[in-house]
């Protein structure tokens, strides 16, 4: 019987770890989770996020327009300007159940949006 290598097993072990996380599709249910907001339009979609409440979890906040925008929230002490084109992530501490709004400070005139923690 032939020896497999420690190494080896550690890099198939990660590999099928991987692949089992991106099989299923990962979804916003996980710990350390990351759910996605886009802007583009004029308004942020999805316009009603929903989030697990009491896991922290990163928010990718995608700026798909050709203007800057601000990523603004009051409830939740985040504001990053965002440059047309730009990514970026937004980290939160485990949310009590709730509502958090959301909205473009530089533009008035675009919806807001919530995050809704359950």
């Amino acid at each position: 019987m032939s020896r497999i290598s420690t190494p080896f097993i550690i890099a198939a072990t990660l590999l099928l770890a991987t692949v089992s996380v991106l099989g299923t599709g990962y979804t916003a249910q996980q710990d350390g989770e990351v759910a996605a907001i886009r802007f583009s339009g004029h308004h942020f979609t999805p316009q009603t996020l929903t989030v697990p409440a009491g896991r922290p979890l990163a928010i990718k906040v995608v700026n798909a327009s050709n203007e800057t925008i601000e990523f603004e929230s009051f409830k939740l002490n985040r504001e990053v300007a965002m440059t047309p084109g730009e990514t970026i992530r937004v980290r939160l501490p485990a949310l009590s159940p709730g509502s958090y709004d959301f909205y473009d400070d530089f533009h008035q005139d675009v919806p807001e949006g919530v995050i809704v923690a359950k």
